[in-house]
């Protein structure tokens, strides 16, 4: 099948207008390790918006003759784009939140291959130094606002999710926008753009310009999740470690949607900071929440989460289902908590310093058949660190699902292999197999197979 494309050239509107040769330079570098396959990959992720695809694999083949080129001239840079995705022009010109977007792609790339990697002011092997360059990439993207109070709501939640789902996340984020709250999710559709489109309106409603609708993603899950079209920051962090850190050192709070492996991910990675002896008395809080229709969705997240890490992790957050006003006032409510804990210990309202991320959570990891296979998926050890493998062995399960590379080393050595302690992997089986029965494994309409086994 043929898809219409367009051949365009576009100048940066008052971000990133000059490049030194040395880094046009490394954009272009198309040898293995060089930044061009990052950069193509991503900005053919950011054109691809408002297209039903959650394939990274088939973006990249659908659109195997896109390019994209720099032309450095000396008042300032152009991009040369060739087969772009026609959904993103309108009378041939690229609508305009589509056109930050790709800037704001060249914008991280380059900063984190620069300024980033290599440079020994950040130590990437030590918690401190992972953390120090989470800050300087989201402080470059220009997304911490020192004068705000904390009102910054994390939503996380499937790309794939019902039309009554969708509509839910709508309507909390419109509760929300009324109260004065900005949204950040992981920039795609479904209960990623739910909650932000909402949000518009409510601050519509109470005449608020300058509403804040950021989203944070990383250059493997990007083409499954293209930033929809409200997202008004983008921030591409290098990987899925660092993304998620983003996440929880700059909201001030996290509503969670229904969704799949990526969203039990998410709630992994939260509920294991939390349950670090350090972070007992930080207040953050956290909501799971959907309609009606969720109730059996969450009564199985949260069997899943009790069989696994037990009570204490089921106490750090609430269910509150089909009540979208009562989750944005419970949201709101824990603002206030923030903004009073985070003054008296002298803590930044931008950016959460004194959560304790400990480098479990941290290091990044690479889904292959011998690191799958080889996570400690049993109870003896503390419940944290358990969490922090349990995110890891449902990262890979998105990897393998959406992520180009995962999605090629599937087909190249079969289903992921899981092992573990019997009584918790028939918990991880049921839930995973809940996933699929209910469709979010994929979009509506795409035959689902499972890239993971799991071994009792």
């Amino acid at each position: 099948m043929k898809y219409e494309v367009v051949d365009i050239q576009v100048s940066p509107e008052g971000r990133l207008d000059v490049l030194s040769k040395a880094e046009v330079h490394k954009l272009l570098d198309t040898s293995q390790g060089g930044l061009y396959n990052v950069f193509r990959s991503c900005s053919l992720a950011v054109l691809n918006c408002g297209n039903d695809l959650d394939d990274g694999k088939e973006l990249l083949e659908r659109y195997k003759s896109f390019e994209i080129s720099i032309i450095q001239r000396e008042r300032g840079i152009k991009l040369d784009i060739k087969g772009a995705p026609a959904h993103a022009f309108v009378d041939n010109k690229m609508i305009k939140g589509i056109h930050e977007h790709l800037f704001a792609v060249l914008r991280d790339v380059i900063y984190v291959s620069d300024e980033i990697n290599g440079n020994p002011k950040f130590d990437l092997t030590s918690s401190e130094g992972i953390t120090d360059s989470v800050f300087h990439i989201m402080r470059n993207a220009d997304v911490l606002h020192p004068m705000t109070s904390p009102n910054l709501v994390v939503c996380w939640g499937g790309h794939s999710v019902s039309r009554g789902e969708y509509d839910y996340s709508k309507h909390v984020g419109y509760e929300m926008g009324l109260r004065g709250l900005d949204i950040c999710t992981g920039c795609g559709p479904g209960a990623m753009k739910g909650p932000m489109k909402g949000a518009t309106i409510g601050h519509a409603k109470q005449r608020m310009n300058g509403g804040r609708y950021l989203g944070i993603s990383e250059p493997g899950i990007i083409a499954a999740e293209s930033p929809n079209p409200i997202v008004n920051d983008l921030v591409i962090l290098p990987d899925i470690e660092k993304r998620l850190e983003a996440f929880v050192r700059v909201g001030h709070g996290i509503v969670v949607f229904p969704g799949g492996a990526g969203t039990a991910e998410e709630i992994l990675y939260i509920l294991g900071i939390l349950l670090h002896p350090e972070n007992a008395e930080i207040p953050f809080p956290l909501v799971f929440t959907g309609p009606k229709s969720a109730q059996e969705y969450f009564k199985k997240i949260d069997q899943f989460i009790g069989e696994t890490l037990g009570a204490e992790a089921q106490r750090r957050y609430k269910i509150i289902v089909n009540d979208p006003e009562k989750v944005a006032q419970e949201m709101q409510a824990g603002m206030k908590q923030v903004r009073e804990f985070r003054k008296e210990k002298s803590d930044a309202y931008y950016f959460n310093w004194l959560l304790k991320i400990v480098h479990d959570f941290q290091q990044p990891f690479t889904p292959t058949h011998a690191a799958m296979s080889s996570l400690k998926l049993h109870k003896n050890q503390p419940s944290h660190l358990l969490a922090a493998n349990l995110r890891r062995a449902f990262s890979g399960v998105v990897a393998g699902n959406v992520k180009e590379q995962g999605i090629r080393t599937i087909e190249q050595h079969g289903p992921f292999e899981l092992r573990g302690d019997a009584a918790l992997m028939a918990s991880m089986d049921a839930l995973l197999a809940s996933f699929v029965t209910q469709h979010r494994m994929k979009l509506p309409g795409k035959t689902y197979t499972p890239c993971y086994r799991i071994i009792k």
